[in-house]
């Protein structure tokens, strides 16, 4: 596997942004009360696993993260990673900031109270010495973690922990691949970037100007529909139209005379298609599934991004692209990636999704067509009415100020 170890950390936060809703306005989509589970979702969806990192990042020294709004510290253990709530509950410092003062433990850089990395449980208070009556009488909360893909993945919920093979797709977990990846902490809610990702119209315009585009004819305009298998909403093209003719204006296309024809509306119809690709029947190029993650087939390849809510104003985006290949195909691959693919894709491309999730302000909106794409996700959730995260990680306080630094 290859990938790229560049966290770009956020240096501000927008201001809080008020909630608009029970408008006067008849206007489909004018606020969000028609999808009242999805209005409440700021802060992301608990009972799922999210990915977070490379797991090589997690060392010995504790690593501090936000995930649903809650601070939580990962700590390496020999072979195992632990996560456990980043706040000591004596005076609130926090456990990010300690010391591995003894094997399987994490100390409080104050006053030196000690927790189990494997049960949260305080099991010295090493400035009260070993008869202190508070010994084993405290405890920070604790969350599942595995490391899969070569990432660590955090479960967050009330429930007990499914395995995380639950959420991540089925066909990264039954072949052999090759893959390349990065991660980053953007500006802008989830439910934005989620959105972006899955709009049916702004890639034929917002990326006619990225260079991974150069070479590639976008079409003007499609007729689309979102059809739902196995979990998957699936953007399906009924037409595709490569030029537009608008009185009064002129001709509107993205063809030029060096672009090539881009590929088929769908994987399963392009040349030389990667058999696991063609295996997976999808009808569409584009696809997503919960609790954020987007899937973006090609015939050869394969790019998945999460959206992993931080709090209300950022999101952890994790990009990996995929090929499912071995041998001499495995290593051009590897060397195609790190030659050109990260950044002209994970960087330049995705790059402007991030530039307009960043100074996104919705709602009050006004929907059009192709949007059907972002009312499918909202529709989505209101039917399958997934645990929505609240405020309830004990002595947190919802403050508008700087994440805490993350390792890279």
């Amino acid at each position: 596997m290859t990938h790229t170890q560049e966290p770009r950390q956020a240096t501000r936060r927008h201001a809080p942004r008020s909630r608009r809703t029970g408008s006067t306005d008849p206007d489909h989509g004018k606020d969000w009360s028609t999808w009242p589970t999805y209005d409440a979702a700021e802060l992301g969806l608990r009972n799922y696993w999210y990915p977070i990192m490379w797991a090589e990042q997690v060392g010995q020294k504790p690593v501090p993260i936000e995930l649903l709004g809650e601070r939580i510290v990962l700590v390496r253990d020999h072979d195992e990673i632990y996560a456990l709530h980043d706040r000591c509950p004596h005076r609130g410092v926090p456990l990010s900031l300690g010391r591995r003062q003894y094997d399987g433990t994490i100390s409080c850089p104050y006053h030196g109270w000690t927790y189990r990395l494997d049960s949260g449980r305080m099991c010295a208070a090493l400035t009260d010495g070993p008869e202190s009556p508070i010994n084993n009488r405290v405890s920070v909360s604790t969350y599942p973690v595995e490391q899969r893909l070569g990432l660590v993945w955090v479960y967050v919920g009330d429930e007990e922990a499914p395995p995380v093979e639950r959420d991540i797709p089925r066909e990264l977990l039954d072949h052999d691949f090759v893959m390349g990846g990065r991660w980053d902490i953007r500006e802008g809610n989830w439910r934005f970037a989620a959105e972006n990702g899955f709009d049916e119209g702004h890639a034929k315009y917002l990326h006619n100007t990225a260079l991974w585009r150069l070479f590639k004819v976008m079409p003007a305009w499609n007729v689309t529909r979102v059809v739902e298998e196995d979990g998957w909403l699936i953007r399906v093209q009924d037409e595709v139209h490569w030029e537009a003719e608008f009185p009064e204006l002129g001709t509107w296309t993205n063809k030029r005379w060096w672009k090539r024809m881009p590929l088929p509306d769908a994987p399963g119809k392009g040349k030389n298609i990667n058999p696991v690709i063609a295996g997976l029947n999808i009808p569409g190029f584009v696809s997503f599934r919960l609790p954020g993650l987007l899937r973006v087939a090609y015939p050869q390849f394969i790019h998945y991004e999460w959206y992993v809510p931080v709090n209300e104003d950022q999101v952890r985006y994790v990009q990996i692209m995929v090929r499912y290949e071995e041998g001499l195909k495995a290593g051009a691959f590897k060397a195609k990636y790190l030659g050109a693919i990260r950044w002209l894709f994970h960087g330049q491309f995705t790059g402007q999704d991030a530039w307009m999730v960043d100074v996104m302000d919705a709602p009050p909106e006004k929907l059009y067509r192709p949007d059907l794409s972002l009312t499918a996700i909202r529709r989505h959730i209101e039917q399958v009415a997934p645990t929505v995260q609240v405020d309830r990680t004990p002595g947190s306080k919802r403050t508008r100020k700087p994440a805490a630094r993350e390792m890279s």
